[in-house]
């Protein structure tokens, strides 16, 4: 089960996934060894732990299997030039992985790539960039190919659209229509809705802007809302 993945090191970590079934393809096992989670934790000896942490102001970083399925689930979309949204970006483990699945040494079009975390709380916001400088990608930060900011992820980020990716860190307690407004044509997005009850979604557009919904399994997120609430 994926709680039995827990590694003594992120490659181990990585491997129990993929032993388990979670990650099936060498693109996310690549990507995912490029970040090293430690950097985004606030407790760097339990890392590896496939468990979500407490990263502080109420706020989680989701278990390591729970990432590996949305990368894999949005896969597909995930290549050089995308445009990809990670709404709730807490500590920013999630947007580096993203960054990593849009790179491709021997495709110019990897310079084109965009990803977008935003965040309702300014501290964490901060403490992502500078994780993500710490791991190695500052230089990604300062080209724009990484973008992270604060307000209201419930809202998208429009300018930076449309997204061929989007990536919901939280459960809303309904389909958000703004967010199915700003995927690309096509587009995939890879989110929790629910309130007692949540399933992950995985929200398609086709090229002529036609929507369908996917229930994926049952899940139990910190919910998809405002910091005053989150306090």
């Amino acid at each position: 089960m994926a709680w039995r993945c827990t590694g003594a090191t992120n490659a181990e970590l990585i491997a129990n996934m993929a032993k388990a079934g979670i990650i099936n393809s060498e693109r996310v096992t690549a990507a995912m060894t490029k970040v090293d989670r430690a950097n985004y934790v606030r407790f760097p000896d339990s890392a590896y732990e496939d468990s979500p942490q407490s990263i502080g102001h109420g706020a989680t970083i989701s278990a390591p299997h729970m990432h590996a399925h949305a990368a894999e689930n949005l896969l597909p979309f995930l290549k050089p030039g995308a445009r990809v949204l990670d709404v709730g970006s807490g500590s920013g483990y999630l947007c580096a992985v993203l960054y990593q699945l849009t790179q491709d040494p021997s495709n110019p079009r990897s310079l084109d790539s965009r990803v977008v975390g935003i965040e309702h709380i300014p501290e964490l916001t901060e403490w992502s960039i500078q994780n993500l400088r710490k791991d190695g990608l500052g230089s990604a930060l300062d080209a724009g190919r990484i973008k992270m900011i604060s307000g209201d992820g419930r809202k998208g980020v429009p300018e930076d659209g449309p997204y061929d990716a989007i990536h919901v860190g939280a459960a809303a307690p309904t389909m958000p229509a703004e967010l199915v407004e700003q995927l690309a044509r096509p587009g995939r997005m890879f989110i929790p809705v629910g309130t007692y009850m949540q399933q992950i979604f995985q929200v398609d557009k086709d090229e002529n802007g036609s929507v369908t919904e996917k229930s994926l399994f049952d899940v139990m997120y910190v919910p998809l809302t405002d910091r005053d609430k989150q306090k």
